[in-house]
């Protein structure tokens, strides 16, 4: 039996969670939700979604004769599940809604901790999402630097970690926020908000970090330094990294690619819809240990990808359909076609 899927918003986030729904064998999406009847409605229709709209705004579809199947009500009257990708602070404004319904929702890092239950990373607490009635997958640098954190964690103990986020100035569409000649402090302080919404997900992490927005709209990368509770070596560290999932170690001296611009064209010749990289990159001839415990490396982030695999496990999670880790992580990858390892 599958488990019946709304979402909420077919932006960045939406549309993506939506297309990684359809794609697994024990979800079926219902529909997804628009606000206005722009190209993102369009492409939604012509990718076989059946369209639902808030109320208030359906008279300016039919305006624009783009037809649509009912209202958000209608929808969360269908659903098991609702999928709030919405943008950031609006996914609160409907939280009652979907209680109203008595259906689980999944909310985005751009809510605050306190929309859902439970803030959620897949290799960090997914048995504690387990039949929780609202979820919040972390935002894409913080879900990055969980997969990295629990990862080691769960290998060597995890003592101490500092980072410094180096965020892309605008996703590809934002054309509004462009173009810019700056790189600007983000915050202008220390920490950045990223430490606590680490530590939203694992409390007892000890964790500094800061950032900065650049031009560019690729991808993010992170200086991460880490304090370890056991020695290790390189070896063993990218033995580790390379054995966990949604993890990809990238080696600049076997490949040639030294950037985020050499990536992104790697997933077009791959074949990935909208060059999407959900995996975490680590860049292997970054990776260093210093006396035994100290460790440090580069990674890059696709802020408008990485959490949808979350999302798909947050559901499973929410549904029931999965109590293990491990056994909705093999499903999504899969039916994804996500890689893990040294990239050959």
């Amino acid at each position: 039996m599958k488990v019946k899927v709304g979402v909420n918003g077919y932006g960045t986030i939406g549309k993506r969670v939506a297309d990684a729904a359809r794609m697994q064998s024990d979800i079926e999406v219902i529909g997804i939700v628009k606000t206005k009847p722009d190209y993102e409605a369009l492409s939604a229709v012509r990718n076989g979604f059946d369209l639902y709209v808030v109320e208030e705004s359906a008279k300016k579809f039919e305006e624009k004769e783009v037809r649509f199947k009912g209202t958000l009500n209608d929808l969360l009257s269908k659903v098991d599940v609702i999928v709030d990708a919405t943008p950031g602070g609006v996914g609160k404004t409907y939280k009652q809604l979907y209680e109203k319904y008595g259906i689980k929702a999944i909310f985005q890092g751009g809510e605050d901790a306190d929309v859902a239950e439970i803030s959620y990373s897949t290799l960090c607490n997914h048995e504690e999402a387990y039949g929780r009635n609202s979820v919040r997958v972390v935002s894409c640098n913080t879900t990055g630097l969980l997969r990295l954190i629990c990862t080691l964690d769960k290998h060597y103990g995890v003592k101490k970690v500092r980072a410094v986020i180096v965020r892309r100035g605008a996703d590809p569409k934002e054309y509004t926020k462009g173009p810019i000649n700056s790189i600007v402090l983000d915050p202008p302080k220390v920490p950045s908000h990223h430490a606590a919404d680490v530590r939203t997900v694992v409390p007892h992490v000890n964790i500094i970090t800061t950032a900065v927005a650049v031009p560019t709209t690729l991808m993010h990368m992170h200086y991460v330094s880490l304090e370890l509770k056991t020695n290790v070596s390189k070896g063993e560290v990218l033995d580790s990294l390379a054995s966990s999932p949604r993890t990809l170690l990238v080696s600049s001296e076997d490949t040639g690619i030294k950037g985020t611009g050499q990536l992104v064209e790697l997933a077009r010749d791959l074949g990935r819809r909208r060059y999407d990289i959900p995996e975490l990159v680590i860049w292997e001839d970054t990776v260093t240990v210093v006396d035994g415990r100290e460790l440090m490396l580069l990674q890059s982030v696709h802020q408008e990808s990485i959490v949808v695999p979350e999302n798909i496990d947050a559901i499973r999670a929410v549904a029931k359909l999965e109590k293990s880790a491990d056994a909705t992580i093999e499903k999504t990858d899969k039916a994804l076609g996500l890689l893990r390892g040294r990239l050959a």
